[in-house]
């Protein structure tokens, strides 16, 4: 193990440093991980169980010119970096490892300067990412502005028609890519998101006869939920794939004359008076100055004193920007957005929607991640077949990731239930306190 210490950095700025030497500095000496490199260098513990391999000179352009989450994944990806004592459908304990026991740190001016030396300023041009990347933000102009219809559509394309079968694989037999809701930490996948949507059907209060509109449905679960509860549903996808997958389960469960899927816009959808709106997952990607008209719109479909119940990703403030992360936007949410549950509030409450009830489900989401990377592991031959390494690799970094993140909560998970109140009748018999089985 090589040990950046205080009385060598003298002589470190004078020489030349292998790339072990500069992990080390950047990382003040506290490697919990094993760590080697194409120029014969190492450095951390030798008996780590953790470790990562810098194969090629490509890796450390990668790394040295998109520093952080972006430039990391992009070594991972093309296969310039390695990763040891994980199954890469899981790498989460590396992860966890990266974040709670290293702390980054900027050098000094002069020893920095030494690093570019040592780097080469030959790996501090771009070169181009691997494929499987989306443009930049600045670039995808070309598509549209950023939430206009068709830019929309090219990121849900982007991102939810990889696979049907690759999808099946990760989620399980629910088909359900949201937070589930666990009764206990042991409960199966499948239970928790059935829970997940017997809690959303109660919060709404719906019954038999009753009608729903799902926005951004997926691949139906809750339209299906609903409908095998005697309610007549609808949910809209601007997933081709989504839509197709879930028009034939509904046929599959006999649910036609109840259940139905559309391919489109959710703004599209002209019919109104509903007794109840789901949004499940789709606030991240409708942008954060989209939210008036975005909440306008569910309220207009709503008849007076029906429900709204908003779930979806937040920031545990409402100060942070909207914007994602390199590796989140440019390769799995492309133009994804998150702000604080009050933000979300105050924007539901501003057109006239009363927020009767709002809670996290944070823990929730990391058990869920937990689950879909286990499925991944279990299924990775057959995923790395369905889709290609590169992109069975992108999953199992950002469900880990994500996993990660909602542990420390860097992000959380909040369903909003709101009421259309009647002008006349107020709230036509909301219960005084909350109705619904937790």
């Amino acid at each position: 193990m090589t040990t950046f210490r205080v009385d060598t950095a003298q002589a470190a700025r004078a020489r030349k440093l292998t790339l072990a030497e500069i992990l080390e500095i950047f990382a003040a000496g506290q490697l919990p991980l094993k760590f080697s490199a194409y120029d014969g260098s190492t450095a951390g513990p030798d008996d780590a169980e953790l470790g990562l391999d810098l194969l090629t000179p490509r890796g450390t352009t990668y790394l040295a010119t998109a520093p952080g989450d972006l430039g990391l994944a992009r070594a991972y990806v093309s296969g310039d970096l390695e990763l040891h004592g994980v199954h890469p459908g899981d790498p989460y304990e590396l992860l966890k490892a990266l974040a709670e026991k290293m702390d980054f740190r900027r050098p000094p001016a002069r020893m920095l300067a030494n690093i570019v030396r040592s780097i080469g300023f030959e790996h501090l041009k771009p070169i181009a990412p691997p494929p499987l990347e989306a443009l930049p933000r600045w670039r995808r102009i070309a598509k549209g502005l950023r939430h206009s219809r068709t830019r929309d559509a090219e990121a849900i394309h982007h991102h939810y028609d990889v696979s049907n079968t690759f999808y099946e694989w990760v989620l399980g037999p629910s088909m359900t890519y949201t937070c589930a809701c666990y009764s206990h930490p042991e409960a199966t996948l499948e239970e928790a998101q059935q829970n997940k949507h017997r809690l959303v059907f109660e919060k709404l209060r719906l019954k038999p006869g009753d009608r729903l509109l799902d926005v951004g449905c997926g691949w139906g679960g809750m339209v299906r939920y609903a409908a095998r509860h005697g309610v007549k549903a609808i949910g809209v996808t601007l997933s081709k794939e989504q839509a197709v997958w879930g028009r034939n389960k509904i046929a599959d469960e006999g649910l036609a004359d109840l259940a139905e899927v559309r391919h489109g816009d959710y703004r599209d959808v002209p019919q109104s008076g509903f007794d109840a709106v789901s949004s499940i997952g789709l606030t991240e990607h409708i942008g954060v100055a989209n939210y008036p008209a975005y909440f306008r719109f569910l309220k207009s479909r709503l008849r007076p004193g029906a429900l709204l119940l908003n779930h979806c990703i937040t920031r545990p403030n409402n100060r942070t920007g909207p914007s994602a992360g390199g590796f989140i936007d440019r390769y799995v949410f492309p133009d994804g957005e998150l702000t604080g549950s009050g933000r979300i509030i105050t924007e539901a409450q501003d057109v006239g929607l009363e927020v009767v009830h709002e809670e996290n489900l944070r823990h929730h989401y990391a058990l869920t991640l937990r689950d879909w990377c286990r499925n991944l592991v279990d299924h990775w031959d057959e995923a790395v077949e369905e889709v290609g390494l590169p992109t069975a690799k992108v999953w199992g970094l950002y469900m880990a990731g994500s996993r990660l993140g909602f542990e420390m909560n860097v992000v959380q998970l909040h369903q909003v239930l709101a009421v259309k109140l009647d002008s006349h009748r107020g709230d036509r018999g909301i219960p005084l306190r909350p109705w619904w089985t937790p």
